[in-house]
């Protein structure tokens, strides 16, 4: 009788998982493929395969960009209670795994199911595990939380159970180059997949760029820069999970590192992309450095501290890519929403053919950059719902500057003093403001008396205000004048309904209140002088940008070159952001009011300006001044109001009683060889003369009166510095 001989039994295939951010596993499916992973599938959050042997495994955790954690499926089972995890737990040979001397840790994630607390669940396997080793050796193995050499993972969904042993140790987003993370960095990982959905490829053309204008730490960076040069992201870590796995195959493990390391040197002296990165922050930048050199790719990266003010495309195509400031708290969104304007600007109009890839946690704000999105994935950053959006800029030009054309005199119009006078107005103002390049200016300012209003021009809005009539006037009368002179501003201007906006008075129980039209709470944005500004029309007497200040703006920006800036009753930060546009190495911007500094930080922020080097204090200047200020300024700018008082913090400001004390404390704050400028609005102001005794002041309104202002004398503006004795006495000094 012949013996049948018996067929060898089949191994049993490795089962794994590849853990990864939500909505990065169609990413993640793809590579795994790639590693060689058989009969691939992916679930919420995680990829699943199989394979006859590790390499696939150890491929996953050296080169993949996109996972969290790799994990070996140990055992799979039902578990109905907390019993369960401990009898199926204790049926696995830890001993095969892991020996005794080395330290463990449990995690778990439970998802749909009755066991509703995670660390009591992996208490459960710890015992088992702890229980089964001191039985077998005596001794119980030690638990690390913090640093274990083997890690444990319990998923349990519904009653399915499964325990796996984590090949990965620590995440794999945690590359190794990571020195300063920054405010709010991103994981390695999400980096890696926003570089990849972005179009970032190895060959990119290297007389192209790859472009952060807003880099933080450096972690888009330096991603792209490890896939352009084919470089495995695991090769910075010195430790993995399966390194005190009684399983590992150290020979495999070292023939793939020499693959790597194969690939990454065929690429090393080959032509890349420029890369570089900028950022506001000074501190950002030096934290991108550090990073960027950890990852040895300090030749293949340059960082520069840049506005995005100052951005300009650096080669004529290329891939501009970031993750820019999200704003976390209320007060922050409105400036953010207004540096996605103007980022959006600067692309569209100097970047023609340039591709971008945004991620923005405020998908609702993308409409800001005016863009035309191609494609939009949605991705997670921890809790937050993201979006990464990508466009290609059609460049363009600047919209023209509206034209005003008059219309033909009509005889039967009402009120044809006024209607001569401001066509008058129009014909002398119009050429100069064009030559100029003025597009914000006042046509009419109380002229004619018994046309007691103002007309302001705000590019192709007009904004009309009715000034107080004396109590000569009946109040029907100058209601009836100011209708009259509404109807010749509409037809003169062809100006549409929607186009126009009117402040005006009527007396309501003896108190004098402006009666608004328009939307409320609406931003208009105007240029002026080379930067834009956020006006609004309805909710204030005031717009939000005092147009008689206009040369006194131009003359802070001819100053402000290499200076500190210091801004005292800020108001709404344009002077700031005309400090910044003139070169200021830093602004710090003063007011009581939290409103008007959302408005001054949105306001810098729609011109490009931002970040550590631009501040903002909410504080009664002179408070501050006293009691917080420790700096020192090279110029200041004081520009308070006539009268003010505070209802919350019993505060009471009056100009000619409280500006010897104001101007004094802010001439402290500025250097030997700096200059203050200090404006006022009030007609009857006097200068205390000791002021002109003890520092150099020279008075400058001639020269800060714009045209259009002349004859109302709106304010009255001084210069002052240091004496010259002082400036020799700091100079000694130092």
């Amino acid at each position: 009788m012949t013996a049948v001989r018996s067929r060898p039994k089949k191994a049993e295939p490795f089962h794994f998982a590849a853990t990864c951010g939500a909505g990065l596993e169609d990413l993640v499916k793809e590579e795994m493929i790639s590693f060689g992973g058989l009969e691939v599938t992916t679930s919420p959050g995680a990829v699943h395969w199989q394979s006859a042997g590790l390499e696939s495994a150890y491929r996953a955790c050296l080169w993949s960009r996109f996972a969290s954690r790799i994990l070996l499926q140990l055992a799979q089972f039902v578990a109905e209670n907390p019993d369960d995890l401990y009898e199926q737990a204790v049926k696995i040979d830890w001993g095969r795994h892991f020996s005794g001397n080395k330290t463990f840790a449990v995690s778990c994630t439970l998802a749909n199911t009755k066991l509703n607390h995670s660390q009591y669940a992996a208490l459960k396997i710890k015992d088992a595990i702890a229980d089964q080793f001191r039985r077998q050796t005596g001794k119980r193995p030690d638990v690390d939380t913090r640093s274990p050499d083997i890690r444990i993972n319990l998923h349990v969904e519904g009653t399915a159970a499964s325990l796996s042993l984590d090949l990965s140790g620590e995440s794999l987003h945690r590359r190794g180059y990571r020195e300063d993370g920054g405010e709010a960095p991103l994981k390695e990982s999400l980096a890696a997949a926003i570089c990849q959905l972005a179009g970032v490829r190895p060959g990119m053309d290297a007389d192209s760029c790859l472009l952060d204008p807003m880099c933080g730490s450096g972690t888009l960076l330096i991603e792209a820069a490890l896939m352009l040069g084919d470089s495995a992201p695991g090769l910075l870590r010195e430790h993995f999970g399966f390194m005190a796995w009684l399983g590992h195959n150290p020979k495999l493990w070292e023939k793939l590192i020499a693959e790597a390391l194969e690939r990454e040197d065929q690429l090393a002296d080959s032509e890349w992309p420029h890369i570089i990165g900028y950022d506001a922050d000074p501190k950002a930048v030096a934290s991108a450095r550090k990073n960027i050199t950890k990852a040895g790719l300090a030749d293949r990266i340059t960082v520069k501290q840049r506005q995005i003010a100052q951005l300009k495309p650096p080669t004529e195509q290329g891939l501009l890519i970031t993750n820019p400031p999200y704003g976390e708290r209320l007060s922050e969104k409105e400036a953010v929403k207004y540096l996605y304007r103007c980022l959006g600007r600067i692309f569209r109009i100097s970047f023609p053919g340039w591709r971008m890839g945004f991620f923005t946690a405020n998908p609702e704000m993308t409409d800001m950059l005016g863009l035309s999105w191609q494609e939009r994935h949605r991705l997670y950053n921890g809790p937050l719902k993201c979006r990464l959006l990508t466009a290609v800029s059609p460049g363009g030009t600047e919209q023209e500057p509206q034209v005003w054309p008059l219309a033909e005199t009509d005889p039967e119009l009402p009120a044809q003093d006024f209607h001569n006078r401001l066509r008058k107005n129009c014909q002398a103002l119009f050429p100069w403001a064009k030559e100029n390049g003025i597009t914000c200016f006042r046509v009419y300012d109380a002229d004619i008396p018994e046309f007691n209003l103002a007309v302001d021009l705000y590019e192709q809005w007009v904004h009309v205000q009715e000034y107080a009539a004396p109590a000569s006037v009946a109040p029907e009368k100058a209601k009836e004048r100011f209708n009259q002179a509404l109807q010749v501003i509409r037809h003169l201007l062809q100006v549409p309904h929607s186009q126009i906006f009117i402040k005006s008075r009527e007396r309501q129980r003896g108190k004098e209140q402006y009666q608004k039209e328009g939307e409320i709470g609406k931003l208009y944005e105007v240029h002026e002088g080379g930067g834009r500004f956020l006006v609004n029309f309805t909710d204030y007497l005031d717009t939000g940008l005092f147009l008689d200040h206009r040369k006194t703006r131009a003359m802070l920006a001819a100053l402000a070159q290499g200076k500190t800036f210091l801004n005292l009753f800020a108001y709404t930060g344009s002077a700031t952001v005309y400090a910044a546009m003139g070169g200021a190495t830093s602004t710090k911007t003063v007011d009581l009011s939290e409103k008007y500094l959302l408005r001054a930080q949105a306001n810098l922020a729609l011109n490009g300006y931002g970040g550590w080097l631009h501040q903002f204090v909410e504080d009664d200047c002179i408070t501050w001044l006293k009691n917080s200020c420790r700096e020192h300024y090279g110029l200041i700018f004081v520009d308070p109001p006539t009268f003010a008082n505070s209802r919350h913090k019993d505060l009471v400001f009056d100009i000619q009683k409280d500006h010897p004390e104001l101007l004094r404390l802010a001439m402290q704050r500025l250097i030997a060889g700096g200059t203050l400028i200090f404006s006022t609005n009030f007609s009857k102001f006097k200068l205390d003369e000791n002021l002109e005794q003890e520092f150099m002041v020279k008075e400058l309104t001639a020269k800060t009166v714009p045209r259009d202002f002349i004859e109302s004398k709106p304010h009255r503006c001084w210069q002052f510095r240091h004496r010259v004795e002082k400036e020799e006495q700091a100079d000694e000094a130092k």
